[in-house]
């Protein structure tokens, strides 16, 4: 809240959100004036798009108030949200991919032609509307829900992620409407990970830590730093750091064989050219914020996804994955972070863990068994799974492949979620895998964890891996910064249109339409 400021455009103060245990939003405000940019700004997991949704009304808050333009506002759905005056542009397309865009606009009533004029304003002025929307590029229907949102000529513009799918001629474009609008008697709410776009639109920025605000910021030159430091606020370490002189990196020998070898990997537009090695023995972190290639890489990995350029090898020999089973088989076991992805909820604990045994057979027929129970039970008793069971998922998910033997396992954010003495356990558990020759690949949202479990530490950002660090460099204060990839020497797409919005404010700008 901002005090002495009587003519706030939304004033949201005191927002709070549960989900049973899970707090996703524990006290936020957020202060927007008319005809600013405001950047909302925190790290994986703050809680911005909880706040989000509430303000376009796609979820309730429990706690908190709403005013627009100094009136009381509650939005019970997207759909009185927009009449209210807020429209909110999600990271996922929102349109329905078996109608065409004309039948998409129709269902929220936007004008056609004023969606084309946006489109021609954000760079697709040839775009056929009667084109079924799930044959359209990711691009051009993030374009087209953009356009369709500004057609709404709402107050208050939110866009959650507006830029991360685009190419650089589209982001400028973006950019460059989004820096036209200052100065109006509307606003947006700007979300993006790349601070340099943040520095190239936005007025001021309010950033969130845990669930709450924890401070606003007008950005200027050096705000870059400000904002990092709100994000990460007091770090608290606990449990032990992996020392440096314990990691297997030092011991590898000179000939060593990686377990897994990724050679210019590629996925469109979402991943470029991603190489690394990871070896036996070894826990290896992946740190990206939301967005920047690192569901693809391990879709491919996992093979879930196919890639359009680029080598993997296993064990030195060329591999090919068709399908998660021709990854199981090649030794590539996964470990989701969506629980219920990875078991089946209706079965017992037992028969979850016994599911990649049984899947084995050659013909299926009658399961031993006995033989189902001696394995299982062995690998409890190996991996002391059986004081991680407790009714957690993940713990299964993780026991499952501990019972056959691990050769190489890739873990995506395998901790979301669960209490910290589990984490602890999970953290150990890693570290005995690799001890016992397994290769790991770990992506966590939580920069810490990289301290806690791994070896070493690749950052990918814009689809491309900017950097590796050594665990005991692997601070969050430099793999945020890292992840942010904020380093001068480098020309990013998003300094062109920085470039480009800035020659425009100085030459007064086009304005926009009425």
């Amino acid at each position: 809240m901002i005090e002495g400021t009587p003519d706030l455009l939304l004033n949201a103060t005191g927002v709070a959100k549960h989900y049973g245990a899970v707090v996703a939003l524990r006290s936020a405000s957020l202060a927007v004036r008319p005809g600013e940019v405001h950047a909302l700004m925190g790290a994986n997991g703050a809680g911005k798009s909880t706040l989000v949704k509430i303000l376009s009304g796609g979820v309730h808050a429990d706690h908190g108030t709403i005013d627009v333009r100094g009136r009381p506002f509650a939005a019970r759905s997207p759909a009185e949200a927009r009449r209210g005056g807020i429209v909110s542009v999600y990271q996922e397309p929102s349109l329905i991919p078996d109608l065409d865009v004309r039948s998409n606009l129709r269902l929220t009533q936007t004008p056609p032609e004023a969606v084309r004029h946006w489109l021609a304003e954000l760079g697709l002025p040839d775009l056929d509307l009667a084109s079924f929307a799930r044959d359209l590029p990711l691009a051009s229907l993030r374009i087209i829900d953009l356009a369709r949102a500004l057609a709404m000529e709402p107050d208050i513009l939110m866009l959650d992620e507006m830029t991360a799918a685009l190419p650089a001629n589209l982001t400028e474009r973006v950019l460059e409407v989004i820096g036209r609008r200052r100065g109006s008697d509307r606003s947006v709410i700007f979300i993006s990970h790349r601070l340099i776009e943040i520095g190239a639109v936005c007025d001021r920025a309010t950033v969130l830590r845990e669930g709450s605000t924890v401070g606003v910021v007008d950005v200027t030159t050096g705000s870059e730093d400000r904002i990092v430091a709100l994000m990460l606020g007091d770090i608290v370490r606990g449990g032990m750091v992996v020392p440096a002189e314990e990691s297997p990196i030092a011991a590898r020998a000179a000939d060593a064989v990686a377990r897994l070898t990724a050679r210019n990997l590629t996925v469109g537009t979402k991943l470029s050219d991603v190489s690394f090695d990871l070896y036996p023995g070894e826990v290896l972190g992946v740190v990206a914020l939301e967005g920047q290639g690192q569901d693809e890489l391990f879709d491919i990995l996992s093979g879930s996804e196919r890639p359009s350029g680029g080598e993997l090898l296993v064990d030195g020999v060329a591999r090919s994955f068709r399908h998660p089973a021709d990854a199981i088989r090649a030794g590539l076991v996964y470990v989701p972070a969506d629980r219920a992805e990875a078991l089946l909820m209706q079965r017992s604990v037992r028969e979850n863990i016994a599911l990649p045994f049984t899947t084995r057979f050659g013909a299926w027929g009658p399961i031993d068994l006995r033989d189902e129970r001696r394995k299982v039970d062995g690998a409890i008793a190996a991996r002391e799974v059986r004081r991680l069971s407790g009714g957690n998922q993940q713990k299964v998910t993780i026991a499952r492949w501990v019972a056959g033997g691990v050769r190489t396992m890739l873990c995506f954010d395998p901790t979301r979620g669960i209490d910290i003495g589990t984490k602890q356990q999970i953290y150990q558990l890693l570290r005995d895998l690799a001890a016992g020759g397994a290769a790991v690949l770990l992506y966590t949202s939580e920069l810490k964890e990289i301290q806690l479990a791994c070896d070493r530490a690749i950052v990918i950002f814009g689809g491309r891996i900017v950097a590796e660090i050594a665990v005991a460099d692997a601070d969050e204060a430099t793999l945020l910064r890292a992840a942010y990839d904020l380093r001068p020497e480098e020309l990013m797409p998003e300094e062109i249109a920085s470039a480009a919005v800035a020659v425009e404010a100085a030459d007064g700008g086009p304005g926009s339409p009425a």
